[in-house]
C-alpha cells in the first residue's frame, strides 16, 4: 500500500457551511481511507482518538481512562475503538440507551449513530455545561449540536466541526483542531 492510502491527510478548510447567531460550523480535514474492508473502521477510530487527544477537561479531571458512551447506530463503521496518538491514556467503550446517559455522569465522550430525533435533542440538552465530548457519524453537515461530525467523502473520511457547540461547555479544544481545518497540520 501507498503512503498516500495509510496516512492520515489534512486536505484543506472546505467552506464555511453555516453561520448563524446559533451556530457555526466549518468542514474540515479528511483523511485518506485504506483499502480493504476494515479501511474506514481504522480511519474513523484513528480521527475520533485524534479529538480525544484534542480535548482538555477541566480541572481535576486528569483521568488517563476516558469513558465513551455509545449511544444509536454507527454509520460508517460497526467497531469503535478509538487509538489514541502516543499512548495518550485508554478510552472504554460503552454501548449505552439515552436514558442511560442523562441517568447518570460516567461518559466522557458521547458518540451518536443513528437515534430517534428525541434522543438525540435530549442528549444534546444533557450534555450543555458538562465536559463531554460529542461526535457524531449520522450528521454531516454538523447542525444538531455534537461537537465534531464524521461524513464519507469519496476515497476518505471527513469531519466537520461545529464552534457553537463547543463554545458552550467547559471542555476545551486545543486551537489547533481548527489550523487542520485550514490545512495547516495533520490529525495525531
Amino acid at each position: 500500500m501507498g503512503v498516500a492510502n495509510r496516512v492520515l491527510a489534512s486536505l484543506f478548510l472546505i467552506v464555511a457551511l453555516s453561520t448563524t447567531p446559533q451556530m457555526s460550523v466549518q468542514a474540515a480535514s479528511q483523511t485518506i481511507v485504506e483499502d480493504g474492508a476494515d479501511g474506514m473502521t481504522r480511519a474513523v477510530n484513528r480521527m475520533v482518538g485524534g479529538f480525544i487527544s484534542y480535548a482538555r477537561w477541566p480541572h481535576g479531571s486528569a483521568a488517563t481512562t476516558r469513558t465513551l458512551c455509545l449511544v444509536g447506530t454507527p454509520q460508517l463503521t460497526g467497531s469503535i475503538a478509538p487509538s489514541l496518538p502516543g499512548g495518550g491514556g485508554t478510552v472504554v467503550v460503552r454501548r449505552m440507551s439515552a436514558a442511560a446517559v442523562t441517568g447518570g455522569d460516567d461518559c466522557d465522550i458521547l458518540f451518536f449513530g443513528r437515534m430517534p430525533v428525541a434522543d438525540r435533542q435530549r442528549l444534546i440538552g444533557w450534555v450543555r455545561g458538562r465536559p463531554v465530548l460529542t461526535i457524531s457519524d449520522d450528521d454531516p453537515a454538523c447542525l444538531y449540536g455534537a461537537m465534531f461530525c464524521l461524513t464519507r467523502k469519496a476515497g476518505g473520511l471527513s469531519f466537520a466541526v461545529n464552534l457553537d457547540a463547543i463554545g458552550r461547555g467547559p471542555l476545551r479544544i486545543d486551537p489547533r483542531v481548527l489550523k487542520i481545518g485550514q490545512g495547516e497540520g495533520d490529525l495525531p
